[in-house]
């Protein structure tokens, strides 16, 4: 069992728990044990006793019913829109997207939707135990004073499209607003920004090759929606004569720094391609399902050693933020994809939802598992109500029965957020009054 290398007799807190699943090493889950945390960072995982006996923190929290896991990696979604939750369902992409939900959001995106949007995001995802997200959304500033005020972590990738929106003018326009963000908030330890062209049917060839050098200049990642439907590949194969995968490789925007977002519809060449390039996967399950866009096969991808992610998209198309729901049905889902029980068990899909999240956002030596020297991004889920009784596998308890409802406390850097499922970086009251001004704009007309 890992120890800290350093005996510090004062430190600011101990959490103490029933189990603690650490992600790495793998496949393991610790018992009555604790985690010891200074200075927003883990300094060790040891025995209770041998916490009482080695340190003094300033706070001890005891959760005798609880695990502890790493913090949530949601990697992709555009939280803003959860103004816009239920607003156009039952649609498919095309339809949702070109008659439902860009009329909507050019009648009411703006600085205030995005803020108020996020926050009430923030605040679903904290209570479901989300300690980080990657977000794609216009006034991507709003966005991050958001998080910076709710201490979440974040990826905000600025969106990048051919054509105006309310945030931009086009692709010139997106980036040299995109860049300067990047630059305000250089070297901050909660916000990282990454290039966000929306997808290959919306961006032409010259905006993605520049992105591509420009992201291997800057070393900044690059998200973006891809292989989503059918219709995506069949028009890209009409209209370039490849694939989307091989165009977006073609123009050198294909690497380490890439997250793929959906990759519902891939062959054995998409796969080639992905694992040539070391580009990540984001699956986002219940979004997919929905929206009937296809099936991503995670199994296939996992054993070729392609990293898969997890997301929830937005909820204007899941409906929730929950990624312990969305970690259920990815489970459940590669199960039936590949035909095999034994598919993406319930610890490699956990490892989905927090290592693997962290790498594909470039984040793996912060976050995403429970390791001395990490970030103390930390989410506790009391096991002991009576819908997970009895528990023989904690893990499988998380991942297959609703744990989200149970997460009770959430950290990050070692502060804390949730508490008794209570939030305290937000006010939950004044939220939910600004969701509700919104639907009432929204819908008087």
């Amino acid at each position: 069992m890992p120890t800290s290398a350093v005996n510090l007799n004062n430190i600011d807190l101990i959490i103490k728990a029933r189990w603690i699943i650490p992600v790495v090493p793998a496949n393991r889950v610790l018992e009555n044990c604790a985690i010891a945390i200074d200075k927003g960072q883990i300094l060790a995982l040891l025995p209770h006793e041998e916490a009482d006996r080695r340190y003094i923190a300033r706070e001890t929290v005891t959760l005798s019913s609880h695990v502890l896991i790493p913090g949530l990696v949601n990697a992709h979604g555009h939280a803003a829109m959860s103004l816009l939750r239920g607003y156009a369902d039952d649609q498919p992409l095309h339809t949702w997207l070109n008659d439902h939900i860009w009329p909507a959001e050019s009648r009411w995106v703006s600085e205030d939707f995005v803020r108020d949007g996020t926050e009430l995001a923030l605040a679903e995802m904290i209570k479901s135990g989300t300690t980080c997200f990657a977000d794609m959304y216009f006034y991507p500033e709003q966005a991050a004073q958001a998080c910076l005020d709710a201490q979440v972590r974040c990826q905000l990738a600025f969106p990048i499209l051919d054509f105006p929106t309310a945030w931009g003018m086009g692709p010139d326009d997106y980036l040299n607003k995109g860049l300067s963000l990047h630059d305000n908030f250089r070297g901050n330890h909660l916000i990282n920004i990454a290039f966000g062209p929306h997808a290959p049917y919306t961006v032409s060839d010259t905006p993605l090759h520049k992105i591509a050098v420009l992201a291997q200049e800057m070393d900044m990642p690059i998200h973006i929606h891809l292989h989503e439907t059918a219709q995506e590949v069949s028009d890209s194969l009409a209209q370039y004569g490849r694939r989307p995968s091989q165009r977006m490789m073609d123009l050198g925007l294909l690497s380490p720094l890439t997250q793929c977002v959906h990759m519902t519809q891939i062959d054995e060449t998409d796969i080639k391609l992905l694992q040539e390039s070391g580009a990540h996967v984001i699956h986002c399950p219940e979004s997919n399902l929905k929206l009937a866009s296809g099936f991503c096969p995670v199994d296939k991808l996992l054993r070729g050693n392609i990293n898969v992610a997890l997301g929830t998209d937005g909820a204007a198309s899941n409906n929730d933020l929950n990624l312990f729901s969305e970690l259920k049905t990815a489970a459940l889902l590669a199960k039936a994809v590949a035909g095999n029980a034994a598919a993406l068990d319930a610890h490699s899909a956990l490892r989905l939802a927090t290592l693997n999240g962290a790498k594909a956002l470039g984040m793996e030596d912060v976050i995403g598992s429970l390791e001395v020297g990490k970030s103390a991004d930390i989410t506790a889920v009391d096991l002991g109500d009576l819908a997970m009784q009895p528990v023989y596998n904690p893990a499988s308890q998380l991942v297959y029965t609703h744990a989200g409802n149970a997460v009770t406390h959430v950290w990050v850097e070692g502060k804390v957020l949730l508490a008794n499922r209570l939030l305290q970086t937000l006010n939950e009251r004044e939220v939910l009054g600004k969701a509700n001004w919104w639907r009432k704009q929204i819908t008087a007309l």
